[in-house]
């Protein structure tokens, strides 16, 4: 069987030392999205660290961050960087405001989203770089997943924090509605174009051999696109008509998030003049249009 698209069953620490420079704290937030949580991660090799993402403010991680903390030799937050505005990567953020006091937060804007999480936000952009003592973090625009995506190439490792633009077990899903597939598609190539050694991903295990995986998951995309328009050859179809042929042998449960992935390779494909699709009568829900090839 097909090995499933997010990071259902996957187990991880609840914390670990990934590199003398990165260790790894569990969000504590698990499922079948998100895996065993959240990867947060200490950055740096001094009394102070940059903290990378922090979690979806669940009550059990801030003793997991307390544990990592005293593991790595961490004294105290310098200050956070997040990657982007999904609950779980910047929701813990207010109680460990809460919790160690004010802290600079920074992150790619995300206007209408960022103010609901409560704190004040510092903006970075493409290529401002972040450092603390051992450590510099250099923000690469990636959306694709979110608009607001950023991930950071540790620059003393050639390492990648890819946030969700690429996952430790599995495929990244792109939402509709605030996810682009065109977007995400250019951003895998925009981080196969840093060529990272390691990739320290925002769910799942550390992956070993960074661009072999990122041209991995743009050889995988390029598959999907085949199997989706080999199924439009055959007749107009539904997007959960997709979905049951070409994810036949998954588990049903992955049947929803697949559908969020056939819809986004079908807006891409209607941007690029290859399919079109006729709306429900009612619903302007691509997820609800039959498509057709054009």
């Amino acid at each position: 069987m097909a090995q499933p698209e997010i990071l259902d069953g996957t187990q991880l620490p609840d914390v670990d030392v990934w590199s003398e420079r990165v260790t790894v704290a569990l969000g504590k937030n698990p499922s079948a999205f998100t895996g065993p949580g959240t990867n947060t991660y200490l950055v740096g090799t001094g009394p102070e660290r940059i903290l990378l993402d922090t979690g979806q403010g669940v009550r059990d991680y801030l003793p997991v961050l307390e544990q990592a903390m005293e593991r790595a030799g961490c004294t105290d937050i310098q200050e956070i960087v997040v990657t982007h505005g999904h609950p779980d990567h910047l929701g813990g953020a207010l109680s460990l405001r809460d919790h160690f006091g004010s802290r600079r937060i920074s992150k790619l804007p995300w206007p209408g989203v960022d103010e609901g999480f409560g704190v004040e936000l510092v903006a970075i952009a493409h290529g401002d770089v972040v450092r603390t003592e051992g450590a510099s973090l250099r923000a690469v625009h990636t959306p694709g997943h979110a608009p607001d995506h950023l991930c950071f190439v540790l620059e003393e490792e050639n390492a990648l924090f890819s946030g969700d633009n690429v996952l430790g077990v599995g495929t990244t899903v792109i939402p509709t509605g605030s996810g682009s597939l065109t977007d995400y598609m250019d951003s895998l190539q925009r981080l196969r174009a840093e060529d990272p050694g390691r990739i320290y991903p925002a769910h799942g295990p550390a992956i070993g051999n960074g661009t072999a995986k990122i041209e991995a998951y743009i050889a995988h995309r390029h598959q999907r696109e085949r199997q989706i328009l080999q199924v439009l050859d055959g007749g107009p179809a539904h997007v959960m008509d997709i979905v049951r042929s070409i994810y036949a042998a998954y588990p049903e449960h992955l049947h929803r998030p697949a559908a969020e992935s056939v819809t986004q390779h079908l807006l891409k494909l209607a941007r690029e003049g290859r399919a079109e699709s006729e709306p429900e009568s009612g619903s302007d829900d691509p997820r609800a249009a039959l498509w057709r090839r054009s």
